[in-house]
C-alpha cells in the first residue's frame, strides 16, 4: 500500500514530500484558520467553531464513494520503543470494523524532516508510517479530528498521551479526487489539491475561514 502513495503523490502532486507545512510545499492549496485566536482553546465558543470548521471542510472534501488513504506518520528517535510496548491506538479506536485493520500498512522511514533544521533531525530521526484505505464511512472521522484538535492540552482524546516526545501528523489522502486534508493542529487546516479547480469551491465558500497571514498567497492563485 506504501507504493499506492508513492505512485499517487508521483502522479498528482509530484516532487511533493509527505510533511508539514504543506501549504507552502504545494501551489494549489488552501490554508484555514481552525480555532480563533482571540479568545482562551478552552472556550465553548472556540470550541464549537473547531469542531465546526474541521468537520465542515472534511465532508466537503470527502463524499461516501470516495477511496481514501488514512496516514499517520509518527516522528521519533530511532531508539524510542514506545510502539514496540504499546501500539498506536488510532486505528483501534478509530476505524468501525475492526476486521478492516488486517489491510493496515507499516513502515519504518527515515525521518521526513532529514534534510530539515540539524536540531529537529537529531530528536526525530525516523518515521514510523501507517496507511490504511478506507472509505469515509468506515472510520470515526469526527472523533479523530477532535483528538488531533486537542493534542497540545492534555485532553484524554490525546493521540501520543504516553510520549509527548514524539510528533506526529495524520493526512487524510482523497485518491478519487486528487486531495489532501491535513489537520496540523487546533491552529489550523491545509487543504491541497492536484488540479487548484477541485477545490476552489472551498475559497468562494469559506473565505472568511482563511487564515489571514497566507491570504495574499492564496488570493493570487484563485482570483
Amino acid at each position: 500500500m506504501s507504493n499506492i502513495l508513492h505512485a499517487f503523490l508521483e502522479k498528482n502532486f509530484q516532487g511533493l514530500i509527505l510533511r508539514p507545512a504543506l501549504f507552502y510545499s504545494w501551489k494549489s492549496s488552501i490554508r484555514f484558520e481552525i480555532s480563533n485566536p482571540s479568545i482562551a482553546f478552552s472556550e465553548k465558543e472556540n470550541s464549537l467553531q473547531i469542531i465546526n470548521r474541521t468537520i465542515t471542510l472534511f465532508e466537503k472534501i470527502f463524499d461516501d464513494e470516495d477511496e481514501i488513504l488514512f496516514v499517520t506518520d509518527i516522528h521519533t528517535s530511532k531508539n524510542n520503543p514506545f510502539l514496540y510496548k504499546k501500539p498506536l491506538n488510532v486505528y483501534l479506536k478509530c476505524v468501525k470494523q475492526k476486521e478492516k485493520l488486517h489491510k493496515l500498512q507499516y513502515s519504518l522511514l527515515p525521518s521526513v524532516f532529514e534534510d530539515e533544521a540539524e536540531e529537529w533531525a537529531c530528536v526525530q530521526d525516523v518515521t514510523h508510517r501507517f496507511l490504511l484505505q478506507c472509505k469515509k464511512n468506515e472510520i470515526k472521522y469526527r472523533q479523530l479530528l477532535k483528538a488531533i484538535s486537542y493534542e497540545d492540552f492534555a485532553h484524554p482524546s490525546t493521540i501520543l498521551k504516553n510520549n509527548p516526545e514524539s510528533g506526529y501528523d495524520i493526512y487524510f489522502i482523497n485518491l478519487t479526487k486528487k486531495v489532501i486534508y491535513h489537520l496540523y493542529d487546533d491552529r489550523g487546516c491545509d487543504i491541497l489539491a492536484a488540479d487548484k479547480e477541485t477545490i476552489r469551491f472551498l475559497y468562494d465558500e469559506y473565505n472568511d475561514w482563511i487564515l489571514d497571514y497566507d491570504r495574499w498567497e492564496i488570493d493570487v492563485i484563485f482570483r
